[in-house]
């Protein structure tokens, strides 16, 4: 079975900026990998990478199947980004956020709105706060709808940059949950996180970057 991230000596640069300086690295299907290092070791960018955000100068990048030298915009159906922006549109609910999330990944109007409610009870965002305007919302809320595109949309990678952060405690414990969910239907989960005992709690596999590069060979999490 091919991996659904295999990534060999990839580079990537914004301008004259070096973002990646030759990553190596294979990501199982079904895998939970936790990216670990400082601030400007690259984890941001490797998810973005793999999202088709940012664009392979060198090397080589297959994420599911896809050839990111090639057409890194297609993959973008297939993976999800939690990022440090939460991609919602302020003067649109919760609901239509999500609801507009879901249509414009291919689900038709009827799966959308189904998913839609189910995403939003899950987050505990249903009711009054499913109206509201996401403007409105408060920093967890925004975070926890922009969380709900993700459950709604079910990627076949879950990309997760700084994944708990503007959450409360009970909000981080049902996070975690969903990610294991996620796992269990067959996704695969690449997060980066300073929380490193919850993170590497729920991963397969520690893998350490600085500089841009994979800097030791992956470990088992403990």
């Amino acid at each position: 079975m091919a991996p659904a991230v295999r990534l060999r000596e990839a580079v990537a640069l914004a301008g004259n900026f070096p973002l990646l300086t030759g990553v190596t690295l294979e990501v199982a299907e079904g895998e939970i990998v936790h990216l670990q290092g400082p601030n400007g070791a690259g984890k941001t960018s490797l998810l973005r990478l793999c999202c088709g955000l940012v664009a392979l100068c060198s090397g080589e990048a297959l994420v599911l199947g896809h050839d990111l030298a090639a057409e890194r915009r297609s993959v973008r159906r297939d993976v999800g980004l939690l990022g440090h922006s939460s991609f919602l549109y302020d003067d649109l609910s919760g609901e239509e956020n999500v609801r507009f999330a879901l249509r414009a990944s291919g689900l038709s109007g009827r799966e959308a709105a189904a998913r839609t409610r189910g995403a939003l009870d899950r987050l505990d965002l249903g009711g009054r706060l499913a109206s509201t305007p996401v403007s409105r919302l408060s920093a967890g809320q925004r975070r926890r709808t922009a969380i709900a595109v993700l459950v709604g949309r079910q990627p076949r990678l879950w990309l997760l940059d700084e994944p708990h952060a503007g959450l409360d405690q009970a909000s981080r414990d049902l996070l975690d949950g969903i990610v294991a969910e996620s796992r269990q239907a067959g996704a695969t989960v690449l997060l980066s996180s300073h929380e490193v005992a919850r993170a590497t709690a729920v991963a397969d596999r520690v893998v350490h970057l600085g500089g841009g590069r994979v800097t030791e060979e992956p470990v088992h999490a403990a």
